[in-house]
């Protein structure tokens, strides 16, 4: 059997400068960080057995004097202002994307309290990135988890529409047009609105590469994390591209049938993915075709 590894699947940057400043820091110090540092329950087992706590907002107050670590998803400036107050030493990890868009959405936010407008944010709710971004407008942004949400804005007013970084950037697109519609019925076609392109970069060129890749193989095993929006995205392009495509954890969530008269699968992964879980699962399958 001929298996294959997605080459451009995935840590993503953000994620890989997260987990490398924990791990220098783990050589030299006790540390923790809020939060899973990535959404792959795997890698935050390896990094918790090397010394990394994972804690919660509700444990910050245990940390004073010490280093807690913010991940790549960002936190509201709320975190910024207790750990302050707690004598926490922050140690950010923020993801230089994710902070360029915190920054542009506290910008809005300004701009649309003197137009009395909106910032609009498309995401997921509950999704650390998203608590962090809507931090920024004080918790009044208007956020809409799909088409269906839309009716929570004010088509009367300015808007200005931002994305979680990891969202598709299909439905992003096809959002915003309905917004501007909308506004434009009721404003004309002076309606103040704003889409700003936030998804990103690394993201929004996965799925061309992606779908070539889930076309080139029989099987494709795609291994994410549970809590990971980018898997959940990323699998759902596989999925359309190969309807041969099974969403696997780790290697335990394999199935013999899937590789029934199948000499050719091919392995991919989200931008939380470890390069070494998607090894471990292409050596299961291995194993698992011998037996």
């Amino acid at each position: 059997m001929q298996i294959t590894i997605d080459s451009k699947s995935g840590f993503c940057f953000g994620v890989i400068n997260a987990i490398r400043i924990s791990e220098d820091e783990l050589g030299k110090n006790k540390i923790a960080c809020l939060g899973d540092i990535v959404h792959n329950s795997r890698e935050v087992e390896r990094l918790k057995k090397r010394g990394l706590q994972i804690i919660t907002h509700n444990d910050l107050s245990e940390w004073s004097g010490k280093k807690v670590l913010i991940r790549a998803h960002g936190e509201p400036p709320t975190t910024y202002q207790t750990a302050k107050q707690l004598d926490v030493e922050i140690i950010d990890a923020t993801c230089p994307i994710v902070l360029k868009l915190q920054e542009r959405i506290k910008k809005s936010y300004y701009e649309m309290n003197d137009l009395n407008g909106q910032v609009v944010i498309y995401g997921k709710e509950g999704h650390a990135e998203v608590v962090a971004l809507m931090g920024q407008t004080k918790g009044t942004a208007v956020l809409v988890t799909g088409v269906k949400d839309i009716d929570k804005i004010d088509f009367s007013k300015p808007v200005r529409l931002y994305s979680q970084t990891t969202k598709d950037p299909v439905k992003y697109a096809e959002i915003g047009e309905l917004i501007l519609t909308r506004m434009q019925t009721v404003n004309g076609i002076n309606a103040d609105f704003k889409q700003f392109n936030t998804i990103c970069g690394q993201m929004a060129g996965r799925a061309p590469l992606l779908t070539a890749f889930a076309k080139e193989h029989k099987v494709i095993i795609f291994v994410g994390g549970d809590k990971s929006s980018n898997a959940v995205a990323l699998f759902s392009v596989c999925k359309a591209a190969n309807g041969s495509s099974y969403f696997v954890s780790d290697a335990a969530q394999l199935q013999r049938e899937w590789f029934d008269g199948i000499d050719d699968v091919g392995i991919s992964g989200a931008t939380s993915t470890p390069t070494w879980l998607m090894e471990e699962v292409g050596e299961a399958i291995k194993k698992m075709n011998k037996d």
